[in-house]
């Protein structure tokens, strides 16, 4: 709403971009609430970020997933765009590629960690495998002298009311867990496995 996940999604391209051969592309899910309501709620206009259709899912080799919390959730726009995958549910098109989640969050109590966990189930049916980014960012992971969003699970921010913006530990963050998973999904890509 506020753009603090676009944010994310920006750095989280420079560093899957890092990664050599591989082609990265930012998309924004439909939005479900009139102009009115944005409005009323402060929202600014919309980027110029493609909005992309289900079944553009199924030509990824890898998705990272970054969507806004709404009472420790996934907003509800974005479970509407999932709610919309049940044709490559059907036919599990989806199945066996990579992904991640990022995320915003209101505040520190408002879900850094109850959002990616109840994200996964979105993963889990589409037959998916995870790939959280642990502990691999190093010491950003163990700061305790700021307040910083994220966790294993993945990238993170707090947006407050809106006016705070991410720090630059957690576009740190957010860069790292894009190399990290273009890394794999590269490796992921590059071998097979016979089912």
């Amino acid at each position: 709403m506020y753009g603090h996940v676009e944010k994310l999604a920006e750095e989280i391209k420079k560093g899957a971009s890092a990664v050599e051969g591989v082609e990265v592309k930012l998309f924004q899910v439909p939005e479900t609430l009139n102009e009115d309501v944005l409005g009323k709620m402060g929202a600014p206009s919309k980027s110029e970020v493609p909005t992309i259709t289900a079944n553009e899912l199924a030509e990824a080799d890898g998705i990272l997933f970054g969507f806004p919390t709404r009472f420790g959730m996934m907003a509800a726009q974005f479970k509407a765009f999932m709610d919309s995958t049940g044709g490559l549910w059907r036919t599990q098109a989806l199945s066996g590629k990579p992904a991640g989640i990022f995320y915003a969050t209101g505040s520190q109590g408002g879900g850094q960690e109850t959002t990616p966990l109840t994200a996964i189930t979105q993963l889990v049916h589409h037959g998916m495998v995870f790939v959280p980014v642990g502990y691999t960012f190093g010491a950003g992971m163990f700061e305790m002298e700021q307040v910083k969003g994220g966790s294993p699970y993945g990238a993170g921010t707090f947006a407050g009311n809106g006016s705070r913006q991410p720090t630059e530990l957690e576009l740190g963050l957010a860069h790292h867990q894009g190399q990290y998973f273009a890394g794999i999904a590269k490796k992921l890509k590059g071998s097979s496995i016979d089912a």
